[in-house]
């Protein structure tokens, strides 16, 4: 590897132990590649935003969502935007083939010099990937997850809130300090007592027959799921709101479930001191969401 240079891994997908297709697993800037220059500014300064799509059958679950959050980022941090016909078109070359599996899509401002200005006119850098479907979500317990309270409290900052940007340090501290292979998720709250989220998904609660899901004006990550699931609610007529949700709250919720891109809807059976059992709206929603294409069958 040369000084100007890392390099960037990405797994090669397979479908029953056979590669699923002849093109390359990843693209940088269009080309097939594994490296980017060290003056990146994503690998810098976490300058930029990624999205984790669901692959079926050769095509991106939620593609539209995906991309609109993308947009919502790019205006918010005053990235140039990306050309969705280009994007669609790399996308499409990497998913063919693909039974089931995972295409990263990672937006950065591109090079610049050594400091924290930005470049006046920066050329963003452009990166897909497509990685295995995660082993581990074959390994969840249908009945539910087991789940922990995290140390870590989520900071505020409404300038990044909801975002899907590239500096994740507070998830990867919080997911550092559990080992226990028993354990699939960590709840962080914020500095206030509010459950915000998981580490890796949004949470939703059942509380006396009304959906609800924390707000994420001050922190946390708005989930493409989380907004389905919403989207979802508002279509089958059930009752939902968005707000300020504690510890005490989570102790008297009727049925508590954690959704992401990839693990779909997972009820939450065991917290710390409290065992749970699958409820209606987790089911209700997964099947609506698997009907219309949205989520991976489980």
């Amino acid at each position: 590897m040369s000084a100007c240079c890392f390099s960037v891994s990405v797994e090669r997908p397979t479908n029953r132990g056979r590669a699923v297709s002849a093109e390359p697993s990843a693209l940088i800037d269009g080309q097939p590649g594994d490296r980017l220059a060290l003056s990146e500014r994503g690998f810098q300064y976490g300058d930029g935003l990624f999205e984790s799509i669901a692959v079926r059958d050769g095509r991106g679950l939620c593609w539209e969502r995906h991309m609109e959050r993308l947009l919502e980022g790019c205006r918010r941090l005053r990235l140039p935007f990306p050309e969705d016909t280009l994007l669609r078109r790399e996308a499409g070359r990497l998913m063919a083939g693909t039974a089931r599996g995972v295409l990263k899509i990672y937006w950065t401002r591109g090079c610049g010099g050594r400091g924290y200005e930005a470049p006046e006119a920066p050329r963003p850098t452009r990166i897909l990937g497509l990685h295995p479907w995660p082993a581990r979500l074959r390994d969840y317990p249908a009945r539910g997850l087991k789940v922990r309270f995290c140390d870590l409290q989520l900071g505020w900052q409404p300038a990044l809130a909801g975002l899907k940007h590239l500096n994740r340090l507070e998830q990867v501290l919080a997911r550092g300090e559990w080992r226990d292979p028993s354990i699939h998720e960590g709840l962080m709250f914020d500095r206030a007592g509010h459950v915000v989220e998981g580490t890796m998904s949004n949470l939703f609660l059942g509380l006396d027959g009304t959906l609800c899901t924390p707000a994420l004006e001050r922190c946390g990550v708005a989930g493409v799921l989380r907004a389905e699931v919403l989207a979802a609610a508002t279509e089958l007529g059930l009752p939902h709101r968005t707000g300020d949700l504690t510890r005490e709250d989570l102790e008297r919720a009727d049925e508590l479930f954690l959704c992401n891109s990839l693990m779909g809807i997972r009820p939450v059976a065991e917290l710390p001191g409290r065992l749970l059992r699958p409820g209606p709206l987790a089911a209700r929603l997964r099947t609506f969401l698997q009907a219309k294409g949205r989520i991976m069958p489980v």
